[in-house]
């Protein structure tokens, strides 16, 4: 019965859009380029309900992220490139291939190894000229891109050998920064008048500046790897923190008559204190 529930609603999803591209004046006119920026907007909405764990709107999310599905399956009918049926089909292909530990004699007794077999299955499947890494998507946000690349490289045995070794990578990079941050030194507007460099060798310096950041950034997501920590969803949690907080602090300046640009360090460090405290009062 609850099969023929699923079949029904898949049934009535098809038939709904193929009347919107029938009928639908927005609908008939997008295309695979104008649809893209709209499913990528989808994800991270579906990302942002995932992080809240609010199952109502996971729900109302991963609908709308199936119909983009539908939609661009719809869009391949039309060309005679692909149909719905093709993208199902693939897809259950591609599982079934991709898991020989439950549909054939290949031993996977931990989440590890499946991963393992995973990425070395695509690799070999696609055969792809790029390599490991050639699956990475090239439009994928910097820090998931990171994590993939880590993932993809560990998968073939180049990591750490134990996941504490990875903190002497995460020093060595910090000290690195440390020290281009020094030698930037005179780009600092209090110095800048005494400074004889040309602007193409501060263009350099800056340019040694960030990709020492992004060294250290690269390795502070493969730490998070290793310890089982999604950089991307900490990081957001973070961000989602400090606006709260911040906003508490906006809130009760002006209820005291200020805002915080008339407010010392000082001042302000309190309220945030004060955020910090009401916080974890809440939590308990």
């Amino acid at each position: 019965m609850q099969e023929d529930k699923r079949l029904l609603a898949t049934a009535r999803l098809l038939e709904v859009m193929n009347t919107l591209r029938e009928k639908c004046p927005w609908d008939r006119e997008q295309t695979f380029d104008s649809l893209r920026s709209n499913t990528i907007e989808e994800t991270y909405e579906l990302a942002d309900a995932l992080l809240d764990h609010n199952m109502e709107g996971i729900k109302e999310e991963l609908g709308d992220l199936l119909l983009h599905v539908v939609f661009y399956s719809k869009l391949g009918e039309e060309i005679g490139a692909f149909d719905y049926t093709e993208v199902v089909n693939a897809l259950c292909d591609k599982l079934i291939y991709r898991h020989p530990h439950v549909y054939g004699d290949i031993h996977a007794n931990t989440p590890a190894e499946v991963k393992e077999n995973w990425e070395a299955l695509k690799l070999r499947k696609k055969k792809r000229k790029s390599g490991t890494l050639g699956g990475v998507p090239q439009s994928l946000p910097a820090l998931v891109k990171a994590l993939r690349i880590g993932e993809k490289a560990a998968a073939t045995g180049f990591d750490w050998e134990h996941r504490e070794d990875v903190w002497a990578k995460v020093k060595e990079e910090t000290a690195e920064v440390e020290a281009e941050m020094r030698a930037t030194a005179s780009d600092d507007p209090a110095v800048a008048a005494s400074s004889v460099e040309d602007a193409d060798n501060k263009a350099a310096r800056h340019n040694r500046l960030e990709e020492e950041f992004g060294d250290l950034f690269f390795a502070l997501v493969n730490a998070a790897r290793l310890y089982g920590v999604d950089p991307e969803s900490a990081l957001e949690r973070t961000n989602k923190k400090f606006i709260r907080r911040f906003n508490y602090m906006e809130e009760h300046a002006a209820s005291e008559g200020h805002t915080l640009h008339e407010m010392t360090l000082d001042q302000m460090e309190a309220l945030w204190q004060q955020a910090k405290k009401e916080e974890h009062n809440s939590e308990k």
